[in-house]
């Protein structure tokens, strides 16, 4: 009677871990930084955009996203480097894109965004938090 009480217990246990397991990942895909849009597929992603030359990166509060460098990311380097003051400046910018996994075995940020429209470029560079001078 013992053990069938345990393996009742147990199972309970189980069973009640991995329902909240699943409800923490939904609580973390659903984040506020991507606002839904009309398509499942399309979302707004909003952050600060840096291009160069050989890797491009999105940086949201939440998220930091590696860009496929495609047509569309060399657009939206283009439009960004008129705002730029150095080439390591930061500018704000809206885009639609779908978000995929690396594959396996390359180099690079976990996630990727392929940019599928430029929505907004800001008109200046993001507000740099550390600045580093060189001493002479």
């Amino acid at each position: 009677m013992k053990k069938i009480l345990f393996f009742i217990l147990i199972s309970i246990i189980t069973f009640s871990c991995k329902k909240n397991s699943e409800k923490a990942s939904e609580k973390v895909d659903k984040s506020d930084t991507a606002i839904e849009i009309n398509s499942s597929e399309d979302k707004i992603y909003r952050g600060d955009f840096i291009y160069l030359g050989d890797a491009a990166v999105l940086k949201g509060n939440k998220f930091i996203y590696g860009v496929t460098l495609d047509e569309m990311a060399t657009e939206l380097a283009d439009k960004v480097k008129s705002v730029k003051e150095s080439d390591f400046d930061m500018v704000p910018v809206a885009v639609k894109g779908s978000i995929n996994r690396k594959p396996e075995g390359v180099e690079g940020w976990d996630e990727i965004i392929t940019i599928t429209e430029i929505v907004l470029v800001g008109n200046k560079p993001s507000k740099i938090d550390i600045k580093l001078e060189e001493k002479k």
